[in-house]
């Protein structure tokens, strides 16, 4: 049995703990207000606001329905549009109205939603709702109509007085007064941390399985990671990082300590994929994926990060990220083990990383080829090499012959383009909808240009790097 609060009503539904929750609230709770468009967490047209409590703190944020199983809101609060419904229109959907941010209306609540969850959050400004709805799509807009919207409520916002978030929104109409009484009622909904299940389905956020198998985990039985999200911890020991495998791409993303040691985090990972999607999507199930353009595969192999696995028994062992992937969508891992955290050095003040990706869009793509490098520097020798890249084998790859090239040796112009020469023989792309083989090689080069070029620009230039290889 699964229990949850949707919008203002308690629910325990014995559906199938693998249907989408967009297809029970729209067929089930009768809810159409939100919509079904594409159905693989690009659109935000089934955008919805989920609420669970950390800590004895209740905590919003928006996910794609169509892409979260029922197992994955077991005592949580789900809110969809209608959850927002009042006797005068709230002000975020006075906005999007006043700023003729809607036309046709299909995506709308998609992005009423979205807004409403950045007044529930702790963040402030312009910059901060727009990047709210950077997973909502419009085709009518423009977009500056509802940026305009979302500026005004923005300003809303940094004009409400201190004091309980929830008591000040309800108090200004921002959300009904049911959601004061959210978190006693959350409290009060069994956990069931020990959950039975059959066959050997593990399900973290969903994000994949629920785009590639619907039927397959709409039919059989699965443990539910995030159900009760108890592996998700970001912790620090001495000068080395460990990351639970049910930690959230948003989790890693938004860890001020992680930050501290990768300034570029927040760029780095608004490159992988959107707000609700990065609030879903764990690591666990991003590495096991085995996808050979997996974004969070690539950025911990040039941290020469370790995979730390339990199976049955609770029986541990620790496999190298870099010998994780041994085929295509093969992984060094038993179907009954799972993953249970990674396990990484930080960089110091001699380290110098960075991840680059390029797709056809900027954001919200998959990567035609990513790229990531981690590079120990004193008195401009390199003491310490790790480079990966995606899209350009059948796994995520490791460039060991490339990484070992490069260690003592000098930052120069000749050592990067050699550098890059041994790196094409250990890469194996092939022509597909994200560009020739040639293309990918190509992109590859680049990044590993741009790498250098970030760390060390007064030294190294891209003029330099093109006018050697003419040469």
């Amino acid at each position: 049995m699964i229990s949850f609060i949707l919008n203002d009503k308690l629910i325990h539904t014995d559906k199938p703990a693998g249907m989408a929750l967009l297809d029970f609230i729209r067929n089930e709770a009768n809810l159409k207000g939100t919509k079904s468009g594409c159905r693989e967490g690009d659109c935000g047209a089934c955008t919805v606001i989920e609420g669970q409590l950390k800590n004895g703190k209740l905590i919003y944020g928006i996910i794609v329905s169509c892409l979260t199983p029922l197992g994955n809101i077991h005592g949580k609060h789900i809110v969809t549009i209608e959850g927002i419904n009042m006797e005068t229109p709230s002000p975020v959907q006075t906005a999007l109205v006043e700023h003729n941010g809607t036309q046709c209306g299909f995506c709308t609540p998609g992005f009423v939603m979205s807004l409403t969850a950045f007044l529930l959050s702790d963040e402030h400004g312009f910059e901060k709702a727009r990047e709210a709805i950077d997973g909502n799509i419009c085709r009518c807009t423009g977009y500056k109509s509802i940026e305009r919207a979302a500026l005004e409520i923005s300003e809303m916002k940094s004009g409400l007085q201190a004091g309980d978030k929830l008591n000040r929104l309800e108090q200004n109409g921002f959300i009904p007064v049911y959601f004061l009484s959210i978190p006693d009622r959350l409290k009060k909904i069994q956990s069931n941390r020990e959950e039975s299940h059959e066959g050997k389905l593990i399900i973290g956020g969903g994000t994949d399985l629920l785009v590639q198998q619907p039927d397959e985990v709409f039919e059989g039985k699965a443990k539910f990671l995030r159900r009760n999200r108890t592996n998700n911890g970001i912790t620090f020991r001495s000068d080395f990082c460990s990351i639970g495998g049910e930690a959230t791409v948003a989790d890693i993303m938004q860890s001020e300590v992680l930050q501290q040691y990768f300034p570029k985090l927040p760029y780095y990972f608004k490159l992988i994929s959107s707000t609700p999607v990065r609030n879903m999507a764990t690591l666990a199930g991003n590495l096991v994926n085995a996808s050979p353009i997996a974004d969070l595969s690539i950025f911990f192999l040039a941290l020469n990060a370790d995979v730390h696995l339990t199976g049955e028994n609770h029986n541990k062992r620790t496999v190298p990220l870099r010998k994780f992937f041994i085929g295509y969508k093969k992984l060094n891992k038993t179907d009954n083990e799972i993953v249970e955290k990674i396990f990484f050095q930080l960089p110091d003040e001699n380290t110098y990383f960075n991840f680059e990706k390029v797709s056809k869009r900027q954001y919200l793509d998959i990567a035609s080829v990513n790229s990531a490098i981690s590079l120990k520097i004193k008195n401009n020798v390199i003491v310490d090499a790790h480079v990966s890249a995606g899209g350009v084998s059948p796994i995520p790859l490791y460039l060991k012959t490339a990484s070992a090239f490069l260690i003592n040796k000098e930052i120069n112009v000749e050592n990067i383009i050699k550098a890059n020469t041994i790196a094409q023989k250990e890469i194996s792309p092939i022509s597909d909808i994200r560009g020739s083989a040639d293309y990918k090689r190509l992109l590859l080069r680049q990044l590993t240009f741009t790498h250098f070029i970030e760390f060390i620009p007064d030294k190294i230039s891209i003029t330099k790097l093109l006018q050697t290889i003419k040469i």
